[in-house]
């Protein structure tokens, strides 16, 4: 490391040391952080949307996303375009210590943690898989944030996915296994991928009264093949919002026969933020989208453009017309202008 650099970054050391605390991560690494995280590096595309919800995205100075990819995180978080942004997950130490940033977030995959480390930057590893530990990676985030408004923002949204968590399985928990669809959900479609067991979606779709057809296959985004597709018979096909549609794919004739495509029930999963059926804090709006399409005599009175509308206003500081919030239901981007 260029000695004009490692001397600013022991100076800030040394005048923040008294104020610094210890976080423990989600892998149980204790890290010091300073009293508050005024600049961050997120190394993790779903990790912005938790920093968004707990009102800190305005201090992501480093960015792994894009504005192409995620229109609504930019429009809704317009300070990302002047974040430094990169291709891929691995930024420059240097270029982070030029931007004195305070910590880093990085994936539980991630093999850049270490170089961070090693050139003095706080670095805190992030991961989830379910609902009680996306919980804590709120609680987790926003102490390290370090302020009122932050650790508030985390207690009132583990506090509306508790809420709407008990309300769907209320409802949803003692269905028959007959009573309970099997949803398929497609990640890609060239290549073929699903998320089968021990993953977040997996919980949605339990959670919303299905079953997942790709239970056999174990976590995200795994490759399969198009005769497996056909062996689990799905009635409900959902598709990532990026992937594409099943109409347009060369699976069309292929899957014609399912029971998903002949009963009308293959749909586009919604996008904002971020993808409402992966990692991100929308989840808690994917859980009741998807409760409502699986079991609509059940669900009655949700009203999913309100749902919305209300959400982004709490929890992204964001008036989304009904028009915008339609827009994200159908996983489209923002209008131009």
């Amino acid at each position: 490391m260029k000695p004009s650099l490692l001397l600013p970054l022991l100076a800030a050391l040394m005048a923040g040391g008294a104020q610094a605390r210890t976080v423990t991560d989600d892998l149980g690494n204790q890290v010091q952080v300073p009293a508050q995280a005024r600049a961050i590096a997120d190394g993790w595309y779903a990790h912005h949307s938790v920093l968004m919800t707990l009102g800190a995205g305005d201090r992501i100075v480093a960015t792994v996303n894009h504005a192409a990819d995620r229109p609504w995180m930019f429009a809704i978080q317009p300070s990302l375009q002047q974040a430094l942004a990169v291709r891929g997950r691995t930024f420059e130490s240097e270029a982070l210590l030029a931007r004195h940033v305070d910590v880093v977030f990085v994936p539980a995959e991630d093999d850049d943690a270490a170089a961070y480390r090693r050139a003095g930057l706080p670095t805190l590893v992030m991961k989830f898989n379910d609902f009680p530990s996306m919980k804590r990676d709120l609680l987790t985030t926003a102490e390290v944030v370090g302020t009122d408004r932050a650790r508030q923002r985390a207690r009132a949204w583990n506090a509306y996915l508790d809420e709407k968590v008990n309300a769907i399985g209320a409802v949803t928990r003692n269905l028959s296994e007959a009573q309970r669809p099997r949803v398929l959900h497609i990640q890609s479609l060239h290549p073929l991928k699903v998320d089968g067991r021990d993953t977040l979606i997996d919980t949605w779709i339990r959670l919303a009264g299905g079953r997942n057809a790709a239970a056999q296959v174990s976590g995200n985004m795994k490759e399969t093949t198009p005769e497996s597709v056909i062996a689990w018979q799905p009635e409900v096909i959902i598709i990532d919002a990026s992937a594409g549609t099943l109409e347009q794919s060369d699976y069309a004739a292929l899957f014609s026969s399912l029971p998903a495509v002949k009963q009308h029930r293959v749909w586009r999963n919604p996008a904002g933020v971020f993808p409402w059926d992966r990692y991100g804090t929308e989840a808690a709006l994917q859980i009741q989208w998807a409760a409502a399409k699986l079991h609509p005599q059940r669900f009655v009175g949700i009203d999913m453009v309100k749902i919305t509308q209300d959400f982004y206003r709490r929890f992204f500081d964001y008036p989304l017309t009904a028009q915008q919030a339609e827009r994200i239901l159908h996983a489209e981007p923002p209008l131009a202008g």
